[in-house]
């Protein structure tokens, strides 16, 4: 597997890249945040293992702009800030799991073999519609009546989630799960305040609603009438 690992510590670097080759994967090094945009934009990366804390661009600065430049690589990002706060943040960046610093490298090496293999999701499909809404999964891009709605990598993982389901009621628990990684109830609003992000945004021209919310249970979207 190709794995961009960003990391500024050379030890650090160097001892997770000799774990990695070892267990067979092709490693392409980063020491600086815009080192690690560009590999990632360029390379066919397939894993991404990113430090928070880059120099010349923060971690989770890089991680947006991979996700607004369409690369979907699953995202690993390390960090010596380990609260749920710091986790959410991450999360809400785009990366698909994180490892609190100093770490096994045992551990790390589950995650990343936990990560590579995930399916890739929907290949068959390049678009998804529900009435005058269409999803390019291609361009990322989100139009309705021919108009663009600029959504951010997360509310377009959300937006997907539920296209994808076609009508069929989606839960809290499974958004959390499907959308943000949790495998727990981070105890917010996370949800909510996207979904009314994400209604809001669809619906700014004075559309109709296409989000329905089942109260107590979670939500669909109405592609009927």
């Amino acid at each position: 597997m190709n794995i961009l690992l960003a990391e500024d510590d050379e030890e650090t670097a160097e001892f997770v890249e000799r774990g990695l080759v070892e267990l067979g994967h092709r490693v392409l090094r980063a020491v600086n945040g815009d080192d690690a945009l560009h590999l990632g934009l360029t390379e066919p990366v397939e894993l991404i293992v990113l430090d928070r804390m880059l120099p010349s661009l923060a971690g989770l600065d890089v991680l947006r702009r991979l996700r607004s430049g369409g690369v979907v690589a699953p995202t690993l990002l390390l960090t010596a800030l380990g609260s749920i706060e710091d986790r959410v943040e991450g999360l809400e960046a785009g990366a698909d799991d994180y490892l609190v610093k100093p770490f096994a490298f045992s551990e790390l090496a589950a995650r990343i073999n936990a990560l590579g293999r995930r399916p890739p999701i929907y290949n068959e499909l390049t678009s998804l519609t529900c009435r005058d809404l269409r999803m390019d999964l291609l361009k990322r891009q989100v139009t309705r009546e021919g108009a663009t709605i600029p959504l951010q990598p997360r509310e377009f993982k959300l937006l997907e989630e539920l296209l994808r389901n076609d009508g069929r009621l989606v839960t809290r628990t499974m958004l959390l799960e499907r959308v943000w990684g949790y495998h727990f109830d981070p105890q917010t609003n996370i949800v909510e305040t996207h979904i009314s992000r994400l209604r809001a945004k669809l619906s700014g021209h004075g559309g109709v609603d296409l989000i329905e919310t089942v109260r107590g249970a979670g939500y669909r979207m109405r592609c009927d009438g």
